[in-house]
């Protein structure tokens, strides 16, 4: 099954949370930060304008982009998680 997000959506993998510490502590589900980077995977085809027109979008497939933690929705697919959300919760692109 594939997903194709509409207008201004995105589709993202959020990147697995560290499991272990820098000194080396395993750490358990319950404690572990939700990452809040993760790799685009899809995007639609850009917001649509007042005039009719659609703005390009900003992330391409492939980048690496920072979102806050609370932004979109998860989903599940092919048994992995994944984030839709729209491009203006993505905060940056990483390089």
């Amino acid at each position: 099954m594939r997903i194709e997000p509409l207008g201004e959506k995105v589709v993202v993998k959020r990147w697995e949370a560290e499991e272990t510490t820098a000194g080396g502590i395993v750490l358990p589900d319950a404690v572990r930060e939700v990452s809040q980077q993760g790799r685009v995977l899809s995007v639609g085809t850009g917001k649509l304008l007042a005039d009719g027109s659609r703005q390009k979008p900003q992330v391409r497939e492939g980048d690496r982009v920072v979102f806050s933690s609370y932004a979109g929705m998860e989903v599940k697919l092919n048994g992995e998680q994944l984030l839709i959300m729209s491009e203006s919760e993505i905060l940056a692109i990483m390089e």
